[in-house]
């Protein structure tokens, strides 16, 4: 490693290793002078515990968590300060990437050439070598060939870094065999099948119909989905297509209980209604059956379409789904969209627009930091899974009330459970902390929407938050009703309905003006940002994603010898791809992690790599990496899925003491409850591997009623650890601090109660009938009761492996 890199890539990770001194003397010298604006001198407590919170200025936190909130010391090594100096190590190599010369910037490309040539050790990657460092000095009489290859290599180090380098290298090398390899011909012949501009005429079959579409767009809570539930409610036949399971679960219950059969479909769950002929369907929008003929089909969050991730699914059911009445639900900015849709397609279109049903008021004040403010029916949003523990700490060691928390990396069913706490009336749980992932899906109480920032980290740096996100969040306020109010919701609904059908002019804002929606900010620097977001028309949705069908995926691979790395084809294939301007290609979010991660395993099909690169598996954790392989090499051989067998799914953390109040023990249960989420994915479409579904069904249960465990006692109100000291202003005392890994004993159980499944453990939590309690998918309860107790005492196995 050369001097230059050793300095990018080992200063700024030493710079919190280091003294303060150091740690300030190295900051001035790697941020650039815009970004050194906020004193480098904080209060001593925090240049003594964190270096990031110093470098960022007291103003800056107080911005940020409020100034009552502020924290007078942080406990060395907690989560915060870890996600604060990781943040300015990153910041701080990509400010002194930026202020590389051109030559530095050669030096490294040349470095890293050398290192990527030892681990291809390709016969042609000399001559690669040789063209790019010619380039640099124009000597190649080609150059002008192998330009491009250079900038992008350039590009990619002063955008995503040394990794991003080191992709991008491999990439080009691909493309420069490919430029060798292929006639001019088959470059003719892979333009025409990435030719991706006319996707309508990719389901003729649904072409051949004449289908009426009902597009239904109006704010959050102005029951514009309630319209489209009662006309599929009312039809012989049907599906419909959410983008959560909760909700796909939602609307599955309501039909099954107002008599119409319903199964879900869902990436990682299916209930087929047996023994009677269900009509109709509840899927996420990626499991849509487009081969189907129904007679009403309904899409909801239709604003997706333009998603840049996702929106590849909505765009295949508005195409495919074949229903006599299409009724999408959604944005007013999906209009202009959907009508250049439906007159490609040839359907008629009628667009119903709804008002929303309760008003909604930004505050002319916000909070100013005073969480003693927060009152019942509060949600605090954050956007960081760190932020949101911090604030719920502080929160309830401040005002003495129980919090409830919903993010995205909590399981459904525990969202769901923490929305229900925060719901009822009578409990105390009175205030919500959450990240943006309340903006669909939950039915929430909500009085008042307080915003803790208006921006949010995206990788790179503070970027604002979008205005049709923060209307979204927003739009949660003023569902705040009791039990009774509940209750009388739909006959209301139902009543303003008649009425609009015989001609009378109704305001439903004034029908539900008790419940006035209010939005705020926690500090008063955001209630700017805020005021004019909600003033403001987001801009309308231009283009719906695309993904390139797996037939075209197949066809295209097939041009490419068997060693090509499938992540250079999905690349290849992507910016090859001929598109129209109504269209955009979705990104590769977590594919191409994905493909490197399964390539090593020879033995699998173009198909195979296919199904994994969209499994649900998030590889930001690189502790996913590991389970995405052994699944692969189980599909490869054939074999040895059973969740028993493989040993990348921690199970022996089933069989450890509960240890409550920490975070990293319910870290370590988020993360193996997506891995078995992406067990059961997968055991839907290699059911001969993975053949212990039922199990892992069970398994995935356990789990989430640890992780209610865990979160229902990590409340500070029941005094069960010590709180986290907050300084308010003017106060001369501080109290204690707690580090944050500190773990917190179980409570003691009646020893004459019936031993509990934590007891027992995994694999002994059979009851007195024999069977095991787990949800039935086609297997009797007494064969999976069997298949768990016939393992030899996998238990002590267990841990006989963890003894040294």
């Amino acid at each position: 490693m050369t001097a230059l890199r050793r300095r990018i890539e080992t200063i700024p990770q030493g710079l919190f290793r280091k003294g303060m001194h150091k740690a300030r003397t190295a900051a001035r010298h790697l941020l650039p002078s815009h970004q050194g604006s906020y004193p480098l001198n904080g209060p001593r407590s925090l240049r003594s515990y964190t270096p990031s919170a110093a470098l960022l200025g007291r103003r800056r936190l107080r911005e940020q968590y409020g100034r009552s909130a502020l924290p007078a010391r942080l406990p060395r090594g907690s989560s915060w300060h870890r996600s604060q100096a990781g943040r300015l190590w990153r910041v701080s190599k990509n400010a002194l990437r930026d202020r590389l010369s051109p030559k530095q910037i050669e030096e490294l490309i040349v470095e890293s050439l050398s290192e990527v040539q030892k681990e291809i050790k390709g016969s042609e990657f000399p001559g690669f070598l040789r063209d790019v460092v010619s380039a640099f000095n124009q000597s190649n009489k080609h150059s002008h060939q192998i330009a491009p290859v250079v900038d992008s290599l350039r590009r990619a180090y002063l955008e995503h870094g040394q990794s991003g380098l080191i992709a991008q290298i491999k990439y080009a090398y691909h493309g420069y065999l490919s430029s060798r390899r292929f006639t001019g011909s088959n470059l003719q012949d892979q333009a025409k099948l990435t030719d991706l501009r006319y996707p309508v005429e990719w389901y003729p079959a649904t072409r051949e119909l004449q289908r009426s579409i009902h597009l239904h767009v109006g704010p959050t809570n102005s029951g514009k989905t309630y319209h489209a539930l009662k006309r599929l409610e009312q039809a012989e036949s049907g599906v419909y297509a959410g983008p959560l399971r909760l909700l796909a679960h939602e609307v599955y219950t309501r039909l099954n209980a107002r008599g119409k059969p319903c199964n879900l479909i869902t990436g990682d769950e299916r209930h087929i209604e047996e023994g009677m002929d269900a009509s109709m369907s509840s899927c996420t929008v990626e499991m849509v059956p487009t081969n189907s003929d129904v007679d009403v089909a309904v899409i909801d969050e239709i604003q997706m379409i333009g998603h840049e991730e996702r929106g590849w699914a909505w765009t295949q059911a508005v195409l495919g789904l074949k229903a006599k009445e299409l009724h999408l639900c959604g944005e007013e900015r999906t209009v202009p969209l959907i009508r250049e849709l439906a007159a490609a397609m040839g359907d008629e279109l009628q667009v119903h627009h709804y008002q929303r049903l309760s008003p909604l008021k930004t505050m002319s004040a916000s909070l100013r930091g005073d969480l003693n403010s927060l009152r019942k029916g509060d949600c605090v949003v954050a956007f960081s899974k760190v932020n949101i523990h911090e604030l719920k700490r502080i929160i309830e060691r401040k005002t003495r009330k129980n919090v409830a928390i919903v993010y995205g990396s909590l399981p459904p069913e525990i969202r769901a459970q923490q929305a229900g706490l925060f719901n009822e009336p009578d409990n105390d749980y009175d205030i919500l902390v959450a990240s943006d992932a309340i903006g669909m899906g939950l039915n929430l109480s909500i009085k008042r929407i307080i915003f803790s920032t208006t921006s949010k980290w995206n990788g790179k740096t503070d970027a604002p938050i979008e205005i049709s996100q923060i209307k979204q969040i927003a739009g949660r306020a003023g569902r705040y009703r009791t039990a009774a109010q509940a209750a009388e919701y739909e006959t209301s609904v139902d009543e303003l309905s008649d009425q609009e059908a015989q001609g009378a002019k109704v305001s439903p804002a004034a029908s539900f003006a008790h419940n006035l929606g209010l939005v705020t900010t926690l500090s008063g620097s955001d209630l700017p940002t805020l005021q004019r977001a909600m003033g403001s028309q987001a801009d309308p949705i231009m283009t719906a994603g695309l993904f390139p069908p797996t037939d075209v995926l197949v066809r295209f691979a097939a041009y490419f010898p068997p060693s090509t790395p499938f992540s250079y084809i999905l690349l290849r294939l992507h910016k090859t791809s001929l598109l129209h301007p109504r269209f955009h290609l979705c990104v590769l979010k977590d594919h191409l992690d994905i493909a490197d991660t399964i390539e090593p395993v020879k033995s699998l099909t173009i198909n195979d790599r296919i199904v994994f690169c969209a499994a649900p598996a998030s590889m930001r954790d690189p502790a996913m990496r590991p389970v995405v392989r052994a699944f692969a090499e189980c599909v490869g051989k054939n074999g040895g899925g059973g969740i028993l067998e493989i040993p990348a799914l921690d199970l022996r953390l089933l069989d450890q003491q509960m240890m409550l109040g920490s975070r990293g023990y319910l870290e370590k249960l988020e993360f193996l409850h997506k891995a078995l989420i992406l067990y059961l994915w997968l055991s839907y479409r290699f059911a001969g591997v993975f053949n212990t579904q039922a199990m892992a069904f069970y398994v995935k249960g356990i789990v989430e009623e640890r992780i209610q465990h865990a979160l229902a006692q990590a409340s500070t109100t029941k005094k069960t650890f010590r709180e986290i000291s907050v300084k308010d202003p003017g106060s001369k005392s501080t109290e204690g601090n707690i580090a944050d890994d500190e773990r917190f004993a179980a409570p003691e159980r009646d020893s004459s109660a019936e031993h509990s499944e934590h007891d027992l453990g995994l694999y002994k939590m059979i009851d007195s009938k024999g069977n095991a309690g787990h949800r039935t998918l086609g297997r009797p309860e007494n064969e999976i009761a069997a298949s768990i107790v016939s393992v030899p005492p996998v238990r002590e196995a267990f841990r006989r492996d963890a003894t040294p």
